[in-house]
């Protein structure tokens, strides 16, 4: 379990429509004090989007068989029930988020083949020498 301090966090947005000039909206950061002390930390690399017409339901879990298809049934083990304007912020934070990472880091292609490199085997080392 990851235990991570209790720092206040600045990732909430919100609109504020302070007499707006011209008919504008202007936006401003709110500072949100958060308690991750009972946080639990896991790793999914398989997500399943389903839903309702009032909420959003998100599965994540291990699949051990990240390439083809899998043969097993892959074991879902967190589920995130939200209604639709919290998946909408969330939409919108997880863009921005990835916009700055790719603008330091580059675009992520999340087509596997495009990624793979044909012809490319992983090296092996010599045996060394007694």
């Amino acid at each position: 379990m990851a235990k991570s301090s209790n720092k206040p966090e600045m990732d909430a947005e919100t609109t504020a429509e302070t007499a707006p000039a011209a008919g504008q909206q202007q936006q401003r950061r709110v500072q949100v004090q958060l308690d991750d002390s009972n946080v639990t930390a896991c790793y999914a690399n398989f997500c399943r989007v389903t839903g309702t017409p009032e909420e959003l339901i998100v599965d994540f879990g291990l699949n051990p068989q990240p390439f083809g298809m899998p043969t097993e049934p892959i074991p879902v083990t967190q589920r995130i029930i939200v209604n639709f304007y919290t998946a909408k912020r969330m939409l919108q934070a997880l863009q921005m988020t990835i916009q700055r990472h790719e603008a330091m880091f580059g675009v992520l292609e999340t087509d596997v083949q495009k990624r793979v490199q044909p012809g490319a085997m992983p090296r092996q080392q010599p045996p060394a020498n007694p």
